[in-house]
């Protein structure tokens, strides 16, 4: 036992040390912040606080670890996020836990980002407006990527996930000296790596989960690098009818806490809230800590015979509202 939570303090001191790496850096300067957009549902409604909850495949995008502990063979998640400004995700995961996870889980993660099409514009100083217009275009990109997680333990979890990542812009058009109008395409790729851990307490229901996710090298698509959204998340959860001498049968009051250190904005509270009656109906809250428009977030899911669907509604502010919709499948 003294050894797993020796383990555990190393994986924290290497993530507080991965976190403190960019504590220094510009804020708003990070590229592709498409990865740091949820799309689960049921994560979304517990304003992402999810870090150290376990045994659902949404989770895998904010910590590996937590599909170490996938309570059937097979599992599948699609989700649909109706984003500002008319922009849309998707993703999808798929993860498989062979003789109940004994040999570890695999999972597969992919996500693609619509942005809809934009009017290109070129300088024109011979235009009264100071620009003339090109063609229109469609900005894209998506992440695809594959996971592996382990339960040490029966109370210590690790896991990590390799993705590649593409964004393409379009292209960029300039008038050159000569009057003439040339381009040149807006495409970048990277590879990013995402690890972390969760660990059971064994008190009650108490457990805690850390992650970074989005490590990667600086990219660039002309001059300028930038770098990735790294993020560093620290959370703790438990079932809070665990803590009082009352009967709940059938039903649980799942409560999480994590705190984020990202790269591109300030530290975040967030706070999840899930009551579950039956193992079939789900309704969620959630608050995040440091927003301006976005800071509480709701939802609701049912769930029958390992088929789930899962709803999240975020108000936006000036942005109206935020809808999430998530279809999970579990089998065997």
């Amino acid at each position: 036992m003294k050894c797993l939570h020796k383990l555990y303090l190393t994986a924290l001191v290497l993530g507080l040390a991965a976190s403190t790496s960019f504590s220094q850096t510009k804020l708003a300067q990070t590229g592709f912040n498409f990865l740091s957009i949820s799309s689960d549902a049921k994560s979304s409604a517990m304003g992402d606080a999810v870090n150290s909850l376990s045994g659902f495949s949404g989770a895998m995008a904010h910590n590996p670890a937590s599909m170490a502990e996938m309570p059937n063979l097979l599992g599948a998640t699609f989700s649909i996020n109706k984003w500002i400004a008319d922009i849309n995700y998707l993703s999808a995961s798929f993860i498989l836990s062979p003789y109940s996870g004994d040999y570890g889980t695999i999972g597969l993660s992919f996500q693609s980002v619509d942005y809809g099409d934009l009017e290109g514009t070129v300088v024109d100083r011979t235009n009264p407006n100071g620009y003339s217009e090109t063609e229109i275009f469609s900005p894209s990109a998506f992440a695809i990527g594959v996971g592996y997680a382990k339960m040490i333990s029966q109370q210590f979890g690790v896991g990590a996930q390799i993705k590649y990542a593409r964004q393409e812009l379009g292209e960029s058009s300039f008038m050159t000296e000569e009057g003439d109008v040339t381009s040149k395409k807006n495409k970048a790729d990277a590879v990013a790596f995402d690890f972390g851990t969760i660990y059971k307490t064994g008190i009650k229901s108490i457990a805690f989960g850390m992650s970074v996710t989005n490590f990667s090298k600086e990219i660039k698509y002309e001059e300028e690098g930038f770098q990735l959204p790294l993020l560093f998340t620290i959370g703790i959860s438990a079932n809070v009818f665990d803590f009082f001498d009352m009967p709940a049968i059938n039903q649980d009051l799942m409560l999480s806490v994590d705190w984020t250190h990202p790269r591109s904005h300030p530290e975040q509270i967030k706070i999840g809230l899930e009551y579950k009656v039956f193992d079939a109906f789900s309704l969620r809250g959630g608050y995040i800590g440091g927003n301006d428009e976005n800071d509480f977030t709701f939802g609701a899911g049912v769930s029958y015979f390992g088929v789930e669907f899962d709803y999240a509604y975020t108000p936006f502010g000036v942005f109206n509202e935020v809808q999430r919709f998530t279809a999970r499948l579990s089998l065997l």
